[in-house]
């Protein structure tokens, strides 16, 4: 029986891949880690980091997939999980369970997390606003 490898060794390292502007947010920078590639698609996991100050932030939505964390690596973002606020600062880990509807409203210059999806091809839906936002903290 030949049995075929379902995931690969993959290793990463930061000159391997460039921050990329052509993610699901123009006002992030996005750079890959080889993941998707590594585990067929299961998982996708990229740094994220800011790339200009918050204006309107993500907008209310919700990501269809089955698992979602988000690790603050430097920085802090201001989140609503439906109606409550949460600071998330560096060395936080938030674990988004599916279908929470959640608006990334406030970060500061520093921002940088890491995400880790599955599957890679996650999608993303607006919704509704289950309460007002909080304003934004201009960046100095």
């Amino acid at each position: 029986m030949d049995a075929t490898p379902t995931t690969l060794f993959s290793h990463n390292k930061p000159a391997d891949t460039e921050w990329r502007a052509d993610g699901l947010r123009d006002f992030f920078l996005y750079r890959d880690l080889g993941v998707a590639d590594a585990t067929g698609g299961r998982v996708i996991a990229h740094l994220v980091k800011a790339n200009m100050p918050p204006q309107d932030g993500t907008g209310w939505h919700r990501h269809v997939a089955d698992f979602q964390i988000v690790i603050m690596m430097k920085g802090w973002a201001r989140f609503m999980y439906g109606d409550k606020e949460t600071l998330v600062e560096a060395g936080d880990c938030v674990h988004q369970q599916p279908g929470l509807t959640h608006y990334l409203f406030d970060y500061s210059p520093d921002m940088e997390y890491l995400e880790i999806v599955g599957p890679a091809d996650f999608g993303t839906v607006d919704a509704p606003a289950p309460c007002p936002v909080p304003p934004v903290t201009a960046w100095s």
